[in-house]
């Protein structure tokens, strides 16, 4: 009755918290900080934007990990919330038995190739396979996120949470964690090796014969102790005389190859940051961006700043700029709303307050004398006053005071004013 119930609450935590990525995501509700806990966006957010905040839920995240094991897969995750909704709906349709996995090396090798293109300063890698961006991506209807998707969703009908297990590199890294963990799944001499759990492990980490649960890759869903006819299968700290820490001499050579990967791969990175931003077109980002290179290596492309821009001026990456940027022939930037730069989970749009995002120079406006008809409409609903009207109504352009919010612009029903990307963004 009690592993039930604490089957049943970790279960209704993670539909709360999948329902509230889903709002957050789409735009709707969005309680900025208290739902910024995903484990790669907090982690650059850390290393770029650094805050207090950050760094106390990035260790948060560790030290649960470490002292309950990979329940952030199961129960904060939403991508591996989704997949676990997704494997109940198959369950609907077919007899749903899973079957064991095997532990591939390859998911060390993988998140060895992009953990160290990322620890070289660029996302360009990681955003294609980070779960938390998957989600985002998918959900903003964003054809990479929605490809992926449609292969973890093949994975999750064939091999159920294999994606978790051998393929998410923030799995990886939890799951070494995991794996030296205070609280373990672990089997009691009760175990008749009846196989029930083991048919039933979504992450197919159990092995009812040898009566063995890899606690690597476990992710504590908290499944098989709910079935266990005779109660065998135990949560919590495990005997001392069946804590065993004996490294084989293969592991001990993949650890070293992934190391030495993980090494060359971080010297890739640097090269792959600097030859990405050699053909960056001219493109307009969001306040706090920083710069063209900055921001290209930085944004996982969650989209969440997309769904979430009240103009709807934030447009998704395309053929042009390989992450998210301002397209102005929808709207201007809003002088009142900083709405952007609070939901960034990763720091790439740096946190600016109003005050500061409102003296952010973000573009540089330029009027076109042959097309303009002195309308003076420009200067009216420019919010810094950075358009001025001479004495024959011919409007003068200030431009130490522009921000390049594209007000003006999209006033202008004469396309005499364009506006222009700066090559750094600057506070007036």
């Amino acid at each position: 009755m009690k592993n039930k119930l604490l089957y049943r609450i970790r279960l209704s935590a993670a539909i709360i918290i999948f329902i509230l990525a889903v709002l957050r995501i789409t735009g709707i509700f969005y309680p900025v900080r208290i739902l910024d806990i995903q484990f790669l966006p907090l982690f650059q957010r850390v290393i770029t934007d650094f805050s207090v905040t950050a760094l106390i839920l990035f260790l948060f995240i560790a030290l649960l990990t470490f002292i309950c094991g990979r329940v952030y897969c199961s129960l904060i995750c939403p991508f591996g919330i989704l997949q676990e909704l997704l494997g109940f709906i198959k369950g609907l349709f077919v007899k749903n038995k899973c079957r064991r996995q095997v532990n591939f090396p390859l998911k060390y090798f993988i998140s060895a190739i992009v953990w160290g293109i990322f620890f070289a300063g660029t996302a360009v890698a990681i955003r294609y396979i980070d779960p938390y961006t998957i989600f985002g991506s998918a959900f903003s209807i964003s054809v990479a996120g929605l490809i992926v998707l449609a292969a973890v969703i093949a994975a999750v009908i064939f091999k159920d949470r294999i994606f978790c297990t051998n393929f998410c590199p923030v799995g990886t890294v939890l799951g070494l964690i995991s794996k030296i963990s205070l609280n373990k799944i672990y089997m009691s001499d009760e175990c008749v090796s009846c196989g029930l759990c083991e048919r039933n492990c979504p992450a197919g980490c159990i092995n009812s014969k040898e009566k063995n649960v890899d606690n690597e890759t476990c992710i504590k869903c908290l499944k098989c102790i709910t079935l266990c006819p005779k109660n065998a299968l135990k949560y919590g700290i495990k005997p001392k005389g069946s804590v065993k820490f004996n490294p084989e001499r293969r592991q001990i050579i993949i650890a070293s190859t992934a190391a030495a990967l993980l090494g060359i791969m971080v010297k890739a990175g640097l090269e792959l940051k600097d030859k990405i931003s050699e053909k960056i077109k001219d493109v307009i980002l969001p306040a706090g961006a920083g710069n063209k290179e900055r921001f290209l290596n930085k944004c996982l492309n969650c989209n969440l700043c997309v769904e979430n821009c009240p103009n709807k001026i934030i447009a998704k990456a395309d053929e042009n700029y390989g992450v998210v940027h301002i397209d102005y022939s929808k709207g201007a930037c809003k002088y009142d709303c900083n709405k952007c730069s609070e939901v960034c989970p990763s720091g790439a749009i740096k946190k600016l307050s109003l005050e500061e995002k409102q003296k952010t120079r973000i573009a540089m406006a330029m009027i076109n004398e042959d097309k303009c008809t002195h309308c003076g409409v420009c200067s009216e609903v420019c919010p810094v006053h950075a358009i001025i009207k001479s004495d024959d109504k011919t409007p003068i352009l200030n431009a130490s005071k522009c921000i390049g919010c594209g007000a003006c612009k999209n006033a202008c029903h004469f396309g005499a004013i364009e506006v222009f990307g700066v090559n750094e963004q600057r506070t007036l």
